[in-house]
C-alpha cells in the first residue's frame, strides 16, 4: 500500500511536512496545497520557498496547481518542472465556493464537454506527468460516470478520488458504491481519499476495494501523526511522542513567524484535530485556545499533557466543530 499526505491549506505547510517526515516516516507523497497556475509571471518568491528542496528535506513532494485555463496551466508547470519536479496534480476537487464561483477546482466539473477541451489541451504537450484530484461532480454522484469516461480518455498518472460531491464539502459519508466507478473503471492507477481517521475506517476501505493501491489521508494524518504508522500495523501514537512532535513545530514556527499570533494561530488549527485524543479536556483546550501569548500558550499545553488522560483510540471523527481562535 501507498500512502499519500493530502494538501491542507494552512496546515501541511513545509515546516509540517520536513518535522513530520523525519518523525513518522512511511508516507510515499506528500502534495502541496494548491498553487494558482498563471500566465504571465512566475509565482512569488514566497510560493517557491515553501516547494524548495532545501525546505523539503527527506520528503517526496508533489506540487498542486488550480487552473481553468491551459496555457496557465502550462506556463506553471514548466517553471515547476524547471524546478525539478516531474509530477503536477491538477485539483479538480476543491469546494470552496471562492474557487468553485470561478470554475476552477470542482467547478471544473459542472460542464463536461468544457472539461473535456481543457484536458485535451492540458494534456497535450504537458512538460511533467499530471495526476488528477478530483470530486464525483458537483451536486450529485451520477455525475461522475460522465466525468470518468472523460478522465480515461488522457494518460493521467495517477486519480485520485474524493467520493464526495461539492455540495457534501466534508460532511457526512464518502460514497463507496460511486467509487467504485473509478475502482472497477479507471484507466489510471486509482487512489482513495476520504474519512481515513483509524485502522477500523481504513480496514473497511480494503474489504470493499481489496487490490486498492495507494490512499490519500489527510484530517486522519493531521489528528493522529502516527496514522500511517499505524495502518503499516504498527504501534499507536505515544504521549511523549506527540509532546515531542508538537514541540518541534512550535519551535519551528517560531523561528519562521514573527508575533506571538501568527505562531499561535496555525498550532491552535493543528489542536483543533489532535485534540479528540485528550478525552474530557474540554477546560484545557478552552484555555489553549483562549491564549494570545507564546508563554500562556505553552502553559496551558502543559496542563493538557499533565492532566488529562492520552487516548489515540478515542482520534477524530470528522464531526467536530471548529473553535473560535
Amino acid at each position: 500500500m501507498e500512502y499519500y499526505f493530502a494538501p491542507m491549506e494552512g496546515v501541511t505547510t513545509h515546516i509540517y511536512r520536513r518535522i513530520h517526515a523525519s518523525m513518522f516516516p512511511g508516507c510515499g507523497i506528500y502534495y502541496a496545497p494548491f498553487l494558482v497556475a498563471c500566465q504571465g509571471r512566475g509565482f512569488k518568491a514566497r510560493e517557491l520557498m515553501r516547494l524548495a528542496p532545501e525546505n523539503n528535506p527527506g520528503v517526496v513532494l508533489v506540487p498542486q496547481l488550480l487552473s481553468n485555463d491551459p496555457a496557465a496551466f502550462h506556463a506553471s508547470a514548466r517553471q515547476l518542472a524547471d524546478m525539478g519536479f516531474g509530477e503536477v496534480d491538477l485539483n479538480l476537487g476543491c469546494p470552496s465556493g471562492t474557487v468553485v464561483s470561478k470554475h476552477r477546482g470542482s467547478g471544473m466539473l459542472t460542464a463536461p464537454d468544457e472539461l473535456d477541451r481543457f484536458l485535451d489541451e492540458v494534456f497535450s504537450g504537458a512538460s511533467t506527468a499530471i495526476s488528477v484530484k478530483t470530486r464525483l461532480g458537483l451536486a450529485s454522484p451520477e455525475e461522475f460516470a460522465k466525468i470518468l469516461e472523460i478522465y480515461n480518455r488522457y494518460p493521467i498518472s495517477k486519480l485520485i478520488v474524493h467520493p464526495r460531491v461539492r455540495k457534501d464539502f466534508y460532511n457526512g459519508e464518502p460514497n463507496l458504491a460511486a467509487f467504485r466507478l473509478a475502482y472497477e473503471g479507471s484507466r489510471a492507477p486509482v487512489c482513495y481519499n476520504g474519512n481515513i481517521f483509524s485502522r477500523r475506517g481504513f480496514d473497511r476501505v480494503l474489504s470493499e476495494f481489496p487490490e486498492l493501491k495507494a490512499v490519500m489521508l489527510g484530517r486522519g494524518c493531521v489528528a493522529d501523526p502516527a496514522l500511517i504508522r499505524v495502518l503499516s500495523g504498527g504501534q499507536s501514537l505515544r504521549s511523549d511522542e506527540l509532546r515531542e512532535f508538537h514541540d518541534a513545530l512550535f519551535e519551528a514556527y517560531r523561528a519562521e513567524y514573527s508575533g506571538d499570533k501568527n505562531v499561535l494561530q496555525r498550532m491552535k488549527e493543528l489542536w483543533f484535530y489532535m485534540s479528540a485524543m485528550f478525552p474530557d479536556s474540554a477546560r484545557q483546550m478552552k484555555r489553549i485556545y483562549k491564549s494570545q501569548r507564546c508563554p500562556d500558550y505553552i502553559a496551558a499545553v502543559d496542563a493538557l499533557f499533565g492532566e488529562c488522560a492520552f487516548d489515540p483510540s478515542a482520534g477524530f471523527s470528522g464531526q467536530k466543530n471548529s473553535p473560535a481562535f
